[in-house]
């Protein structure tokens, strides 16, 4: 798996060549993707279009925060507050993302009609979020020791070199954690960003098919622009999150307690 957070936490990503890329193993260029830069104090706009088998289509609008933790920088902390429309106006939704492989990582979900701070277990994490393709799994980094990794060849894609990897997962644990049994990455090999995945999931004998459509650099980090998740089940496509991004701004000045329960129930 790879970082793929809708808070940045899954996309933002700096360019770094490396001399002798051929001879990386499977788990050196994992390691690389994992350590890359993602950039500090970043804001920014999110649309989610969500799309279903008959071609219906909703809309979400939200706004997102992420920092490096103030205590470990290597620990990520997260928050999005939507902001419409209507149905799920002021839902928000916290993520504290930990390095450390032997700590879960903790979110919590903040729903306005039950004026509640739901927190959400690992049993749970594998679950859809807020109705779109991605899974609340999806919105943390796994801990890179948790699979195993197979260089399975070189190839290209959209014109771009690229290694792809299978990880499988060490344990059930994780299976259950993030309802896939394995996936598949197309990591570029110029700035070790994963441009495509296919994960296989646990229940349904269906499949996921993420594809970055449009990246750039910003401020020196490589920043997804436009990401697609596509649920299918054999050819029939079941449903799809569009994901763009806008206004990415980092460095920027963000409260401590912007990142707390208490501002999660509060909302911007």
């Amino acid at each position: 798996m790879t970082r793929i957070s809708l808070s940045l936490t899954l996309a933002a990503l700096l360019a770094v060549p490396v001399a002798g890329a051929a001879e990386l193993s499977a788990r050196d260029i994992m390691q690389k993707v994992y350590d890359r830069e993602d950039g500090d104090n970043a804001v920014m706009d999110m649309n989610m279009l969500l799309i279903d088998g008959d071609g219906d289509t909703r809309e979400r609008q939200i706004r997102s925060f992420r920092r490096d933790a103030p205590d470990n920088p290597e620990d990520s902390q997260s928050i999005m507050f939507f902001l419409g429309p209507a149905n799920v106006e002021d839902t928000g939704f916290l993520t504290f993302d930990y390095d450390a492989g032997d700590r879960d990582d903790d979110q919590w979900l903040y729903l306005p009609a039950l004026n509640k701070v739901k927190r959400i277990a690992s049993s749970d994490k594998s679950g859809s979020f807020m109705g779109s393709d991605f899974t609340y799994a999806d919105m943390s980094t796994p801990d890179i020791d948790d699979y195993d990794y197979e260089l399975m060849k070189e190839t290209e894609v959209n014109g771009h070199p690229v290694w792809q990897i299978l990880a499988t997962p060490r344990s059930e644990e994780e299976v259950e954690r993030t309802g896939y049994t394995r996936s598949v990455m197309f990591v570029r090999q110029d700035n070790f960003v994963t441009i495509r995945l296919v994960n296989w999931l646990e229940k349904g004998d269906r499949m996921k098919f993420m594809e970055v459509k449009e990246l750039e650099r910003i401020d020196g980090i490589w920043t997804p622009t436009e990401m697609v998740m596509t649920t299918k089940k054999g050819k029939q496509t079941e449903h799809a999150s569009v994901i763009t991004w806008k206004n990415i701004r980092y460095n920027q000045s963000l409260d401590d307690d912007l990142f707390s329960q208490r501002r999660l129930s509060q909302g911007l």
